[in-house]
């Protein structure tokens, strides 16, 4: 099954809608919210600093992610980069490697957006094995530096260009 990590105002309107019925597993959605508030925050941010992208399999969304640039870098964020937030697979496809395939290809469509930056960098939960363990496995360095996130205590990550 081919994939494509597509830029949300590239969907089609059925694609949007589609894209609406993303469901996150329970246990994920403390890490990552839900697609409404995904898609509230890249509805509520003018300019171009905050991207989304969807990953789409057969024409169907199956995927979402953010990318956000200044003004919108979280505090630990170096600002030559740009940062990943709210990765969501649909539970419903869940085990198929649409998580992989995400990180896979967002390195060219992140260089494409802003060919400015020198890589990627993330924050995910100290205690979200899955993520740690998937991010890890696409090449993504942990910093080693911990800090008090919203939930618990998180892990900064960056994958450089």
């Amino acid at each position: 099954m081919a994939t494509h990590l597509v830029p949300y105002q590239q969907l089609s309107a059925l694609q949007r809608q589609q894209l609406e019925s993303i469901e996150i597993d329970p246990l994920q959605k403390s890490f990552a919210g839900d697609i409404h508030g995904a898609l509230h925050s890249l509805s509520a941010a003018a300019g171009d600093a905050i991207r989304g992208f969807a990953l789409v399999a057969d024409d169907i969304p199956v995927a979402f992610l953010l990318l956000k640039r200044p003004p919108f870098l979280p505090a630990w964020a170096s600002q030559d980069t740009a940062t990943l937030h709210a990765l969501q697979v649909d539970r419903r496809c869940q085990g198929q490697g649409y998580g992989k395939a995400c990180l896979q290809a967002l390195p060219e469509v992140a260089r494409q957006a802003w060919p400015e930056i020198n890589g990627l960098e993330l924050s995910v939960d100290a205690h979200n094995e899955a993520a740690l363990g998937l991010y890890l496995k696409q090449g993504w360095v942990d910093r080693g530096d911990a800090y008090k996130g919203r939930i618990g205590y998180e892990r900064r990550m960056a994958l450089a260009f």
